[in-house]
């Protein structure tokens, strides 16, 4: 009888269980914890975003995976989860952008763009016939001059952080930014953050192929960095693939 209600509790998506839980909800945070890990960190110096790129295959064009985006000049995102359901999510995050543009003729605020997007997914924690958000998201950028950190939950909470992770591992990754994280470095220092932190839940080297990074700062705005930037970031901290790791 309790295998029952539970079942009727999971297939309706709308439904509170008796301990005021929405399964739902929590098995789309299960699905955010079994994509490729994204982090982003916030510092003095601006915001940078850093995503696992997993390529399952060799046959694969490393290109064609996308876990960094540009959602305006000022704003980037970066996700872990189910893919589609991030493409939907940040198409939207564009859509407000824009708008905000055109109707008020200024940039969106950070905070503001991730209270739209939040209120967007937790409509779908409210809806029959739909399935709530499996992706999670890092929204950071630069409002009025200062940068801001956020993230999303597939309940539809926004929460801005100094530092954050989502994906796998995350809190291997989220114990390393807690006692690494430094508010007064500069960029360059948030990136060796983030790439410290993804090496620190990773049994193998990083490459270039298999990281993709991003900063967004006050005077350049949202910058993907290229492969030949993450090489000579990764050479500089020794977590590339061409160290001797017998001294591990």
């Amino acid at each position: 009888m309790q295998s029952n209600q539970q079942q009727a509790y999971d297939r309706g998506i709308t439904i509170f269980s008796p301990d005021g839980r929405l399964y739902q909800v929590e098995y789309a945070r299960e699905a955010v914890k079994r994509g490729s890990a994204s982090i982003g960190v916030r510092t003095d110096g601006g915001v940078a975003l850093l995503a696992d790129r997993r390529i399952r295959s060799s046959l694969m064009e490393p290109s064609s995976v996308e876990k960094l985006h540009k959602a305006d000049d000022h704003i980037g995102i970066a996700s872990a989860g189910h893919v589609a359901d991030a493409r939907q999510l940040i198409d939207f995050a564009r859509r407000q952008a824009q708008v905000n543009r055109l109707r008020y003729e200024e940039p969106i605020g950070v905070e503001t763009l991730t209270k739209e997007v939040t209120d967007n997914i937790q409509q779908y924690t409210q809806v029959g016939g739909a399935r709530p958000f499996g992706v999670a998201l890092i929204i950071g950028g630069i409002a009025n001059g200062e940068p801001r950190l956020y993230e999303t939950d597939p309940s539809g909470v926004p929460t801005e952080w100094k530092s954050v992770a989502i994906g796998s591992d995350r809190e291997t990754i989220l114990d390393h930014l807690e006692e690494n994280y430094r508010p007064d470095a500069d960029l360059d220092g948030a990136i060796d953050l983030a790439l410290s932190a993804l090496a620190s839940a990773k049994d193998e080297p990083l490459d270039a192929e298999g990281v993709l990074l991003s900063t967004v700062d006050a005077e350049a705005g949202y910058r993907r960095r290229t492969d030949d930037e993450i090489d000579a970031a990764l050479s500089e901290l020794d977590l590339d693939s061409e160290d001797d790791g017998e001294d591990e």
